[in-house]
């Protein structure tokens, strides 16, 4: 099977926020402390663009598994992007906390 491009990876949270479009750097800095405050977890480089908290087990019905992130943010080139993925036991909590927002799947 094959692996999945993202893995977690030594890169600094740090100067990856610091390389971020300023208009975003405060925001990442304030959502960097939310979801470490939140989750318990330290921050950790995913891919090249994915500050995660924590991460978990899956695997499918068809034996295919792996770890993905528990949640994530990224600033993106016109949003600021969070991720969490809807089974995290705090999910309603975090989604009453944000301003004005969009959902996807």
């Amino acid at each position: 099977m094959a692996e999945l491009k993202t893995q977690k990876n030594d890169r600094s949270v740090d100067d990856f926020i610091a390389g971020a479009d300023e208009k975003y750097r405060e925001d990442c800095r304030a959502v960097l402390t939310l979801m470490g405050e939140i989750t318990g977890e330290k921050p950790a480089m995913w891919g090249s663009s994915m500050v995660a908290f924590g991460n978990f087990h899956y695997k499918y019905a068809s034996g295919r598994e792996g770890n993905w992130i528990l949640c994530d943010f990224s600033p993106r080139k016109g949003d600021l992007t969070l991720y969490i993925m809807s089974g995290f036991s705090k999910y309603e909590a975090l989604m009453d906390r944000p301003g004005k927002h969009k959902t996807g799947k």
